[in-house]
């Protein structure tokens, strides 16, 4: 909260100005105190911070208060190393600032103190501060909250979202604030990035584009003790540390029948290709390859297709990369070779030769992106049919943070079904 100065001295200055006339353009540092350098307020206040040497406890809010009789806070502004705001109530009178939202615990803060003496000249006091792990002990009955880091350690494409599942439901935005504020991820090199609520127990992690290649990731959480809620406090989460390879994009242009690969930003090879015909139509947009499955039996009966039907179908498929849960792959499809590059007859899969798909399936790796482009299907699902989550802007992704946009989750996601893949 920022409160004007006082302004008779400003004002009494204003008219001096006029009545000189035209020779002079203002007055001087001593004849306003706004124009003098803030002073040291260091006296001017009280701060319920730690001693020297030693950490804050989360739990206890912070406190600032004015020691100066005729003097007021004007403004204060707490932040951690990331940038996070922690929220606070001024008093109407500018005598004390206390603030309202939790602080993370083993967090570095920076504390910015605004004030005015009784002549409304300005002072500055910056603190900082780091928090360590909370003290009060936790109340009977409370709960702990796990969390657990995905994907696992390995490397992986730089499309590869990363995930938070937690062991109990957090809905209440305040409490939110809290666990994404103690859910911590640095790369190197660095990215902007943000958390996004998928539900009450999940969240999933990406930068504003594609990770740099070739990068190393750390996710970790300070949460352990950390009151929650009244009677949820934070547990313990292994760290997770991952890498990234090399770009590797693949764009299926599904009206010109050719799927174009990418490695590094360069063009290494062009494939013939077919997609879903028109009832079956490939989803568009961007997906993540999921696995790899070089022999997956896929039957019609499981994506609703009656058995015995004109559309029915029973086979064994190589070289498959799945980039749905529902079934949707590139895979090697022998059948509909005259077919690739001319017209599009699968039930929604991307087919091409035995040996392209071979080297499709060598080449592509789990967390590389697939795009699908000029297809008649519906867009890719942001959540639970795998990882559409580059199909939300930055903006819309933003929004399902709890310390950007702060309106909870982002679409429910569906039930992940890991039914038989259709082939082409």
């Amino acid at each position: 909260m920022r409160r004007a100065p006082r302004n008779r001295t400003a004002v009494g200055c204003t008219l001096l100005v006029i009545a000189l006339g035209a020779g002079f353009t203002g007055c001087s540092s001593g004849g306003n105190p706004l124009s003098a350098e803030p002073y040291d307020a260091a006296d001017r206040i009280s701060f319920n911070g730690p001693s020297e040497g030693k950490k804050a406890d989360p739990d206890t809010p912070l406190e600032i208060v004015a020691e100066d009789s005729g003097g007021r806070i004007t403004d204060v502004t707490t932040v951690d190393a990331a940038g996070h705001h922690v929220g606070g109530e001024l008093a109407a009178d500018g005598s004390r600032w206390h603030s309202t939202s939790p602080l993370a615990a083993d967090t570095d803060y920076t504390v910015r103190v605004s004030t005015e003496d009784e002549d409304g000249a300005p002072g500055r006091k910056v603190l900082t501060f780091t928090t360590g792990k909370p003290t009060a002990p936790r109340s009977s009955g409370a709960k702990s909250l796990g969390v657990t880091f995905g994907p696992g350690k390995g490397t992986y494409g730089v499309g590869q979202p990363l995930t938070a599942e937690l062991t109990a439901p957090v809905q209440d935005p305040a409490q939110r604030a809290v666990v994404e504020r103690g859910l911590k991820v640095s790369s190197t090199p660095a990215v902007v990035g943000s958390w996004h609520w998928v539900d009450d127990r999940k969240l999933h992690f990406r930068p504003k584009g594609y990770w740099p290649e070739n990068a190393t990731i750390r996710m970790r959480s300070t949460l352990e003790g950390v009151r929650i809620g009244d009677r949820l406090t934070g547990g313990k989460a292994e760290p997770l540390t991952l890498s990234t390879g090399d770009q590797v994009i693949a764009v299926t242009d599904v009206a010109a029948h050719r799927l174009t690969v990418y490695k590094s930003g360069e063009e290494i090879r062009k494939i013939a290709v077919t997609a879903g015909k028109p009832g079956f139509e490939t989803r568009n947009g961007v997906k993540v390859v999921l696995a790899k499955e070089r022999l997956v039996r896929m039957l019609s009966t499981t994506i609703g297709i009656a058995e015995g039907s004109a559309e029915s179908y029973d086979m064994p498929v190589h070289f498959a990369t799945r980039v749905t849960w529902s079934g949707e792959y590139v895979h090697a499809a022998p059948w509909s070779v005259g077919s690739q590059g001319y017209d599009n007859v699968s039930h929604g899969c991307v087919g091409m030769s035995t040996g392209d798909a071979e080297w499709f399936f060598d080449t592509f790796h789990q967390g590389d992106l697939v795009e699908v482009v000029n297809s008649g299907g519906a867009t890719m699902e942001p959540f639970g049919n795998g990882f559409g989550d580059w199909n939300l802007s930055w903006a819309q992704w933003r929004e399902g943070s709890a310390l950007v946009g702060g309106t909870g989750p982002g679409p429910a996601p569906e039930e992940k079904a890991r039914l038989r893949p259709q082939p082409a």
